[in-house]
């Protein structure tokens, strides 16, 4: 006979993912491979001739541009000779500040790198966290996208994300052509929320970067790195390639960061025989060389990869830390789904929601599931109450706030009359009052009418041709008597020029003050230092609309 309580279990949500055996070989592995080269560097005439084992005339391009770029060599034999553990210990010592560990860090190898990582617990990695992340006070991100990209939809779901509290919100597509609209939408929708929300449109890169270039969008992050030759190599792209595309980015005025996360490699079929921590190390020290600020990582869209193997989910919170580590602006992932377990899914959050990164979510899906063309999120518009109780029981800030229902019909329809009237006064498909008044109430793009896609697609297209530019979408709304929208966007456009938003970890206030590492320094020694609720921005976190007040009751 069966067991009735197995056979309960087994059919338990967690017991419906995939989990395997680790299996070294061919990078099944978190972390501490024993296949994973040996920390190791010399420096002759003040060029590394060896990294990690491997002699500079056996290196490959990773090796060259790691050796050459993504190394402070000044300290770098000094720190190389520090035990592991002692540096690991620095990590959670409230006495040693991060300029001091950043001091050691900064001049780490790869696997000295994933070596100190070895040593800490995910509680300790957490305390870690909390000292070493760029900026002071954390941030989110969200995906708004729908399943059949519905311009009103995405203004409206932009315009809600932002009076949520999303410093940042990222759109990609269903159909390729449809990216400027989703662009325009996304654009227009988020400073009806809150001003000063930077957005992007996740597409194929060269529009991306024409997008940007118009001023359609304020930042992107998908530009991606790799942990081994071979992977990089399938895209046709080498660490130079990808530094020449972020430098073009950020000469235009766009904030930018790269994309990285373990399991890629192993996914690809390129993994070497090395742990996800290691590739991922290599990842970020390309990072670092290219002068890039940022980088969005913690697996993302592979999370199904280390979230497999025993470990995974410790290593995800592992390779957050060296990104820090490497004083890098950190949006740690909490993206793709990966299980079908609520439990394990909030678990694998904690670790970035406790302690607070820059950005806790890279892709908190603003709108449910089915329309997240991203795959799919770890958290999405159903859980926005769960996430808000979480940080009142807590007494932690992940980025964002409680929100009354009128608030939030009254941007939603404010958001689609505005990308109403731009659509109108530059001649695109009309925008009924009908989609006006559906995306006002909708959960999705279930509760949408019908639009003509065919005729939106050859608008966006014409659209691209006539060299709209976000200063045209100013003056549509300026004309359509949107002032404070457009003044909201003009601004955003100013911001281009001054450049400010590019430093590490820039987020926009609602004033468009940029908060970044520069001027929000994360200055954690202890308790009572770093990052500290306010008294008013406890009242807003904890005010949720179903609390009741005991001193009412009779």
């Amino acid at each position: 006979m069966k067991s009735k309580r197995f056979e309960v279990l087994g059919n338990r949500p967690v017991n419906k993912d995939g989990y395997v055996k680790e299996w070294p070989e061919v990078g099944l592995i978190a972390m501490n491979s024993p296949l994973d080269p040996k920390p190791s560097i010399v420096i002759e005439n003040g060029k590394v001739i060896e990294l990690d084992g491997k002699k500079r005339e056996n290196f490959d391009l990773l090796d060259y541009f790691i050796a050459d770029y993504g190394i402070v060599l000044k300290n770098a034999e000094k720190v190389m000779a520090m035990d592991s553990l002692v540096i690991a210990k620095k990590l959670v010592d409230i006495n040693v500040t991060r300029d001091e560990i950043l001091e050691i860090t900064l001049s780490l190898t790869p696997a000295k790198m994933a070596e100190v990582i070895g040593k800490l617990s995910v509680l300790e990695m957490m305390m870690a966290v909390n000292k070493m992340r760029a900026r002071k006070t954390p941030s989110n991100q969200c995906h708004v996208t729908n399943l059949r990209d519905l311009p009103v939809q995405i203004a409206a779901d932009a315009a809600e994300a932002a009076l949520r509290g999303f410093a940042e919100q990222e759109t990609t597509v269903a159909v390729a052509r449809y990216a400027p609209f989703n662009a325009i939408s996304l654009l227009v929708g988020a400073q009806v929320g809150r001003p000063g929300i930077l957005t992007q449109c996740s597409v194929e890169e060269a529009t991306e970067l024409l997008l940007g270039m118009r001023g359609l969008t304020a930042y992107a992050e998908t530009v991606s790195v790799y942990g081994t030759e071979p992977v990089f190599m399938d895209g046709d792209d080498t660490p130079w390639s990808k530094t020449f595309l972020a430098s073009a980015y950020a000469s235009r005025g766009l904030k930018m960061r790269y994309t990285s996360g373990s399991g890629s490699e192993v996914l690809m079929g390129y993994a070497e025989g090395c742990s996800m921590l290691y590739l991922e190390c290599r990842c970020l020290f390309i990072t670092k060389g290219a002068g890039v600020q940022g980088i969005q990582n913690g697996s993302v869209s592979c999370i199904g990869v280390p979230g497999a193997v025993p470990g995974g989910i410790r290593e995800v919170l592992g390779e957050n830390l060296v990104a820090m580590l490497l004083d890098l602006e950190c949006a740690s992932s909490n993206d793709q789904t990966f299980t079908h377990s609520d439990l394990r899914r909030v678990a694998r959050s904690l670790m970035q929601m406790i302690p607070g990164t820059d950005f806790i979510c890279s892709g908190y899906s603003s709108i449910p599931n089915y329309d997240n063309m991203f795959a799919g999120s770890n958290w999405d518009a159903e859980d926005y109450d769960d996430w808000n109780i979480i940080q009142r029981d807590l007494k932690i800030d992940a980025g964002l706030r409680p929100v009354r229902e009128e608030e939030v019909i009254k941007v939603r329809n404010k958001a689609a009359r505005a990308i109403q009237a731009v659509f109108d006064a530059l001649g695109f498909p009309e925008i009924t009052d009908e989609e006006v008044e559906a995306a006002t109430y909708a959960h999705g793009s279930k509760d949408m009418p019908e639009r003509d896609m065919i005729a939106d697609m050859k608008a966006a297209s014409e659209m691209m041709e006539r060299g709209i530019t976000g200063i045209d979408i100013v003056k549509a709304l300026k004309t359509k008597g949107f002032d404070d929208v457009a003044d909201s966007l003009l601004k955003l456009m100013k911001l281009r020029v001054s450049g400010d938003h590019l430093h590490t970890s820039a987020i926009l206030d609602k004033d468009f003050n940029v908060i970044s590492a520069v001027n929000d320094r994360n200055d954690y020694t202890g308790p009572g230092t770093g990052y500290q609720i306010s008294a008013e921005r406890w009242a807003e976190l904890s005010n949720i609309e179903n609390a009741v007040d005991a001193t009412k009751i009779k």
